[in-house]
């Protein structure tokens, strides 16, 4: 059995020239199917990274708004009724909106205003700092995007601007906490109170309003595990709403589907792309080399080890590049600021290298049923 490897070996070392350009290749490759995975991830994170860390079982739309968070409200009314289900540990009010943070030298960017109830699920968790006051009115937690870009910490303040009506407002706010990523609709977030949410978000601001509309209610239950059940019984029990699970909630945000969609189509074809490359690669050095192969059939060579000998050299081409193509990402990925929605997640990485390693065998194995076709007389030119 060293035979095979022996051979393998020795062809390598003596075309090693050849052999490293084509792992530069297949590390190219490589390079692209990861970035798509990260990008894919970080383009997903940005969209249901608040929705996916929410702090309860079932997120409440109105009925009859296709879950669609913009469309949807929902009243105190509801909330009530909601939290009075038996089965109901706790439920709090959540809304969106889209302002513009401003920073020193005239530095500014989108930010998601999310308005939350201190205490009630949908506040996130800090990670430092404090969470928001129960009647404060100028008071928010910005998430890690928003320290990262900003180098704000707890005890800065930061200013906001929103249109009210058709003038441009500007408010002050004190950050009292900084929670894990939590972006929304692929913006960083700053998480507020309702009374200042609806005091800063764009449109015709609402002074003492007697009643808090939100977009979304937020349930946490007595038992997580029978949420399907818990999702149909609020439906019958409370009218004008649908409860769902995280999940369903965030690939019904706009656009989440079909950005995934059109990236995991992308990382099929780099695929499909890697093994026709490295199929087309190894057809042609197996033609390049068929006297070699004919004249090794013809001092009895089986053709168990010559197959051997191929997939040998396929495996370990393919690991060569594999290898050099994930080092580069890892450290590229370094390079990218906060700014780019580039994710490297573990699971995703080890898919992607561990589907890159089955792409070099498949690819070349129609290299290798060429080889064991060959016939060593017409091999070497001594037919009739």
């Amino acid at each position: 059995m060293t035979t095979p490897f022996y051979l393998t070996l020795k062809e390598i070392w003596r075309n090693r020239g050849r052999f490293l350009l084509f792992s530069l290749v297949i590390a190219l490759i490589t390079l692209l199917v990861l970035f798509i995975a990260a990008l894919a991830d970080g383009l997903g994170n940005g969209n249901r990274e608040y929705i996916e860390k929410l702090n309860g079982e079932l997120i409440v739309y109105k009925s009859n708004v296709d879950l669609s968070i913009g469309a949807s409200r929902l009243d105190r009314s509801q909330l009530r009724a909601i939290v009075r289900v038996p089965g109901v540990k706790d439920a709090g009010q959540a809304s969106f909106s889209s302002v513009v943070l401003l920073q020193s030298e005239g530095k500014k960017f989108n930010v998601a205003l999310i308005g939350v109830e201190p205490g009630k699920p949908g506040e996130p968790p800090v990670v430092l700092g404090r969470g928001l006051g129960d009647k404060s009115s100028s008071e928010a937690i910005i998430d890690r995007n928003v320290a990262l870009r900003t180098g704000y910490t707890v005890g800065d303040q930061l200013r906001l601007k929103a249109i009210q009506g058709t003038q441009e407002e500007f408010y002050d706010l004190r950050i009292v906490g900084i929670s894990d990523g939590r972006q929304y609709s692929l913006q960083p977030s700053v998480i507020v109170s309702h009374p200042t949410f609806d005091r800063v978000k764009p449109g015709v601001p609402v002074v003492n309003a007697t009643d808090l509309v939100s977009n979304l209610i937020i349930v946490q239950l007595d038992e997580p595990l029978n949420w399907k059940a818990m999702a149909i019984t609020l439906a019958n029990q409370v009218e004008g709403i649908q409860a769902v699970d995280r999940q369903t909630a965030y690939q019904n945000t706009p656009g989440y589907s079909a950005q995934q969609s059109t990236l995991d189509t992308q990382r099929f074809f780099t695929l499909l792309i890697g093994v026709l490359v490295i199929g087309g690669f190894f057809q042609i050095q197996t033609l390049q080399k068929v006297p070699q192969i004919g004249m090794l059939k013809a001092i009895g060579a089986p053709n168990l080890l010559i197959a051997i000998a191929a997939l040998t050299q396929i495996v370990l081409v393919t690991i060569l590049g594999v290898s050099i193509g994930a080092l580069a990402t890892v450290l590229l990925s370094f390079t990218f600021p906060a700014t780019i929605p580039i994710v490297f997640s573990p699971m995703a990485i080890v898919i992607g290298v561990a589907s890159l390693m089955l792409v070099g065998p498949i690819g070349g194995l129609v290299s290798v049923r060429y080889a064991l076709r060959v016939e060593p007389l017409t091999a070497l030119g001594l037919t009739g």
